[in-house]
Protein backbone atom coordinates (compact mmCIF):
# COMPACT_ATOMS: atom_id res chain seq x y z
CA UNK A 1 0.00 0.00 0.00
CA UNK A 2 1.49 3.67 -0.87
CA UNK A 3 1.38 6.01 1.65
CA UNK A 4 -0.78 9.06 1.26
CA UNK A 5 0.82 12.37 1.05
CA UNK A 6 -2.60 13.63 2.32
CA UNK A 7 -2.51 14.81 5.84
CA UNK A 8 -5.00 13.04 8.25
CA UNK A 9 -7.83 14.83 9.73
CA UNK A 10 -7.67 13.31 12.82
CA UNK A 11 -4.20 14.42 13.53
CA UNK A 12 -4.80 17.76 12.46
CA UNK A 13 -7.16 17.61 14.86
CA UNK A 14 -5.40 16.77 17.67
CA UNK A 15 -2.27 18.60 16.45
CA UNK A 16 -5.11 21.80 16.66
CA UNK A 17 -6.35 20.72 20.06
CA UNK A 18 -3.25 20.89 21.75
CA UNK A 19 -2.24 24.18 20.21
CA UNK A 20 -5.59 25.54 21.52
CA UNK A 21 -5.08 24.08 25.00
CA UNK A 22 -1.10 25.26 24.87
CA UNK A 23 -2.41 29.07 23.52
CA UNK A 24 -4.67 28.99 26.55
CA UNK A 25 -2.48 28.08 29.18
CA UNK A 26 0.02 30.50 28.19
CA UNK A 27 -2.92 33.23 28.13
CA UNK A 28 -1.56 36.49 29.56
CA UNK A 29 -3.40 38.71 32.48
CA UNK A 30 -4.05 41.75 31.13
CA UNK A 31 -6.18 43.20 33.91
CA UNK A 32 -3.82 42.09 36.79
CA UNK A 33 -2.60 44.39 38.89
CA UNK A 34 1.46 45.21 39.15
CA UNK A 35 2.69 46.71 41.98
CA UNK A 36 5.27 49.32 42.04
CA UNK A 37 9.18 49.21 42.16
CA UNK A 38 8.78 51.13 45.72
CA UNK A 39 5.86 48.37 46.79
CA UNK A 40 7.64 45.69 45.84
CA UNK A 41 11.19 47.20 47.19
CA UNK A 42 9.50 47.41 51.13
CA UNK A 43 7.62 43.87 50.23
CA UNK A 44 11.31 42.50 49.59
CA UNK A 45 12.70 43.72 52.68
CA UNK A 46 9.58 42.66 54.74
CA UNK A 47 10.10 39.16 53.54
CA UNK A 48 13.82 39.23 54.09
CA UNK A 49 13.91 41.13 57.54
CA UNK A 50 16.37 39.42 59.26
CA UNK A 51 18.12 37.67 56.51
CA UNK A 52 21.66 38.12 55.30
CA UNK A 53 20.93 39.60 51.96
CA UNK A 54 22.51 42.38 50.08
CA UNK A 55 20.34 46.15 49.88
CA UNK A 56 22.16 45.19 46.11
CA UNK A 57 20.14 41.80 45.50
CA UNK A 58 16.94 42.65 47.20
CA UNK A 59 16.85 45.43 44.69
CA UNK A 60 17.85 43.24 41.65
CA UNK A 61 14.81 40.82 43.03
CA UNK A 62 12.38 44.08 43.20
CA UNK A 63 13.40 44.71 39.25
CA UNK A 64 13.03 40.86 38.01
CA UNK A 65 9.62 40.91 40.27
CA UNK A 66 8.12 44.24 38.31
CA UNK A 67 9.55 42.91 35.13
CA UNK A 68 7.54 39.10 35.28
CA UNK A 69 4.33 41.09 36.65
CA UNK A 70 4.51 43.31 33.93
CA UNK A 71 4.99 40.17 30.90
CA UNK A 72 2.45 38.21 33.32
CA UNK A 73 -0.21 40.64 31.56
CA UNK A 74 0.96 39.31 28.29
CA UNK A 75 1.66 35.82 28.99
CA UNK A 76 0.99 33.73 31.89
CA UNK A 77 3.74 33.34 34.20
CA UNK A 78 2.48 33.41 37.82
CA UNK A 79 -0.76 33.10 39.75
CA UNK A 80 0.76 35.76 42.56
CA UNK A 81 0.42 39.46 42.05
CA UNK A 82 0.46 40.66 45.55
CA UNK A 83 4.01 42.33 46.29
CA UNK A 84 4.50 40.56 49.90
CA UNK A 85 3.48 37.13 48.39
CA UNK A 86 5.54 37.81 45.31
CA UNK A 87 8.89 38.56 47.46
CA UNK A 88 7.69 35.89 49.93
CA UNK A 89 6.62 32.73 47.68
CA UNK A 90 9.06 33.87 44.66
CA UNK A 91 11.91 35.29 45.97
CA UNK A 92 12.58 34.14 49.43
CA UNK A 93 12.04 31.02 48.72
CA UNK A 94 13.94 30.45 45.87
CA UNK A 95 16.98 32.37 47.98
CA UNK A 96 16.22 29.75 50.55
CA UNK A 97 18.61 26.80 48.38
CA UNK A 98 21.83 29.32 48.45
CA UNK A 99 21.38 28.53 52.35
CA UNK A 100 21.39 24.98 52.23
CA UNK A 101 23.21 24.36 49.10
CA UNK A 102 26.83 24.61 48.32
CA UNK A 103 26.44 26.13 44.45
CA UNK A 104 30.31 28.27 44.06
CA UNK A 105 31.99 26.35 40.84
CA UNK A 106 28.85 24.35 40.40
CA UNK A 107 27.13 23.44 37.00
CA UNK A 108 23.44 24.18 37.64
CA UNK A 109 19.99 23.16 35.57
CA UNK A 110 16.48 24.98 36.38
CA UNK A 111 14.55 22.53 34.78
CA UNK A 112 11.20 23.45 33.90
CA UNK A 113 11.73 27.23 34.44
CA UNK A 114 8.64 28.63 33.71
CA UNK A 115 8.71 32.30 35.04
CA UNK A 116 12.67 32.08 35.71
CA UNK A 117 12.17 30.80 39.44
CA UNK A 118 14.18 29.16 41.26
CA UNK A 119 17.10 29.71 38.46
CA UNK A 120 17.24 33.81 38.35
CA UNK A 121 17.25 34.62 42.04
CA UNK A 122 19.35 31.87 43.04
CA UNK A 123 21.56 32.84 39.71
CA UNK A 124 21.43 36.62 41.01
CA UNK A 125 22.79 35.82 44.24
CA UNK A 126 25.45 33.28 43.19
CA UNK A 127 27.31 34.49 40.34
CA UNK A 128 30.43 32.21 40.56
CA UNK A 129 27.78 29.30 39.91
CA UNK A 130 26.43 28.36 36.05
CA UNK A 131 22.65 28.18 35.50
CA UNK A 132 20.86 27.08 32.55
CA UNK A 133 16.77 27.61 32.79
CA UNK A 134 15.19 25.72 30.65
CA UNK A 135 11.59 25.75 29.49
CA UNK A 136 9.63 23.48 27.31
CA UNK A 137 7.54 26.59 26.28
CA UNK A 138 9.55 28.62 23.90
CA UNK A 139 7.19 31.95 24.66
CA UNK A 140 8.52 31.57 28.46
CA UNK A 141 12.02 30.73 27.43
CA UNK A 142 12.21 34.40 25.57
CA UNK A 143 10.66 35.92 28.77
CA UNK A 144 13.64 34.52 30.85
CA UNK A 145 16.24 35.18 28.57
CA UNK A 146 14.91 38.92 28.25
CA UNK A 147 14.87 38.58 32.07
CA UNK A 148 18.89 37.70 32.12
CA UNK A 149 19.77 40.73 29.52
CA UNK A 150 17.78 43.18 31.41
CA UNK A 151 19.88 42.20 35.05
CA UNK A 152 22.60 41.56 33.37
CA UNK A 153 23.13 38.09 34.35
CA UNK A 154 26.36 36.34 33.08
CA UNK A 155 26.12 33.25 34.64
CA UNK A 156 23.09 32.12 33.32
CA UNK A 157 21.32 31.28 30.15
CA UNK A 158 18.06 30.06 28.83
CA UNK A 159 17.24 27.35 26.81
CA UNK A 160 14.17 25.52 25.20
CA UNK A 161 14.03 22.22 24.83
CA UNK A 162 12.71 18.97 26.95
CA UNK A 163 14.66 18.03 29.47
CA UNK A 164 15.02 14.76 29.25
CA UNK A 165 16.74 15.99 26.09
CA UNK A 166 18.60 18.57 27.26
CA UNK A 167 20.26 16.19 29.82
CA UNK A 168 20.90 13.32 26.97
CA UNK A 169 23.51 15.32 26.07
CA UNK A 170 24.76 17.93 28.73
CA UNK A 171 26.13 16.78 32.47
CA UNK A 172 25.04 18.79 35.51
CA UNK A 173 25.87 18.84 39.12
CA UNK A 174 22.40 19.50 40.37
CA UNK A 175 19.17 19.41 38.83
CA UNK A 176 16.77 21.84 40.37
CA UNK A 177 12.61 21.34 39.69
CA UNK A 178 10.30 23.73 42.11
CA UNK A 179 6.32 23.39 41.32
CA UNK A 180 6.77 20.90 38.55
CA UNK A 181 5.30 17.39 39.62
CA UNK A 182 5.41 15.17 42.42
CA UNK A 183 8.62 13.22 43.75
CA UNK A 184 7.65 10.45 42.25
CA UNK A 185 6.85 11.96 38.67
CA UNK A 186 9.64 14.27 38.67
CA UNK A 187 12.11 10.90 39.12
CA UNK A 188 10.27 9.46 36.52
CA UNK A 189 11.15 12.37 34.14
CA UNK A 190 14.65 11.76 34.76
CA UNK A 191 14.66 8.02 34.59
CA UNK A 192 16.91 7.97 31.22
CA UNK A 193 18.91 10.48 32.25
CA UNK A 194 19.26 9.80 35.46
CA UNK A 195 23.31 9.12 35.16
CA UNK A 196 23.64 13.06 33.83
CA UNK A 197 23.12 14.68 37.46
CA UNK A 198 24.83 14.22 40.53
CA UNK A 199 21.89 15.98 42.82
CA UNK A 200 18.24 16.34 42.55
CA UNK A 201 16.84 19.43 44.38
CA UNK A 202 13.19 19.90 44.74
CA UNK A 203 10.98 22.58 46.41
CA UNK A 204 8.13 21.49 48.30
CA UNK A 205 4.80 22.03 50.91
CA UNK A 206 4.14 21.21 54.17
CA UNK A 207 2.77 17.48 53.12
CA UNK A 208 6.56 16.66 51.43
CA UNK A 209 6.85 13.75 53.38
CA UNK A 210 3.33 12.48 52.11
CA UNK A 211 5.13 12.94 48.62
CA UNK A 212 8.54 11.06 49.94
CA UNK A 213 6.90 8.18 51.01
CA UNK A 214 4.27 7.80 47.86
CA UNK A 215 7.35 8.13 45.68
CA UNK A 216 9.32 5.81 48.10
CA UNK A 217 9.23 2.50 45.69
CA UNK A 218 10.08 4.87 42.20
CA UNK A 219 13.23 7.09 43.81
CA UNK A 220 14.23 3.21 44.98
CA UNK A 221 14.26 1.88 41.84
CA UNK A 222 15.27 4.32 39.93
CA UNK A 223 18.21 4.65 42.40
CA UNK A 224 17.47 8.22 43.89
CA UNK A 225 18.28 7.97 47.54
CA UNK A 226 17.13 11.10 49.60
CA UNK A 227 19.94 13.03 51.08
CA UNK A 228 18.68 15.94 53.15
CA UNK A 229 15.60 17.73 53.89
CA UNK A 230 15.40 21.18 54.67
CA UNK A 231 12.56 23.19 56.54
CA UNK A 232 11.70 26.10 56.62
CA UNK A 233 8.27 28.53 56.85
CA UNK A 234 7.39 31.55 54.94
CA UNK A 235 6.53 35.02 56.78
CA UNK A 236 3.08 36.27 57.12
CA UNK A 237 1.52 32.89 57.87
CA UNK A 238 2.55 31.90 54.11
CA UNK A 239 3.29 28.35 55.02
CA UNK A 240 5.76 25.75 55.44
CA UNK A 241 8.38 24.63 52.96
CA UNK A 242 10.99 22.29 52.37
CA UNK A 243 13.82 21.63 50.24
CA UNK A 244 14.37 18.08 49.45
CA UNK A 245 17.79 17.37 48.08
CA UNK A 246 18.42 13.47 46.33
CA UNK A 247 21.49 12.36 45.63
CA UNK A 248 21.09 11.16 41.56
CA UNK A 249 22.79 7.85 40.34
CA UNK A 250 25.10 10.13 38.78
CA UNK A 251 26.58 11.26 42.09
CA UNK A 252 26.96 8.07 43.56
CA UNK A 253 29.65 6.69 41.36
CA UNK A 254 27.47 4.03 39.92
Amino acid sequence: MIPSDEPNPEDAAQAGDAASAEDADLAGHPDAPVPSRDELESAMEWAFEGQEITPELRSAYAAHAHFVLLKNREINLTAITDAREVAAKHYLDSWRATRFLSLIGKRVLDLGSGAGFPGIPVALAEPETRFTLLDSTNKRVLVIQEAIELLGLKNAKAVHARGEDHLASTRYDIVMMRAVSSVRENVRTLRRVKHALKDLVMWKGPSWSREVRAGERETERLGFRLDTVFEYKLPGDMGERAILVYRAPGGQGS
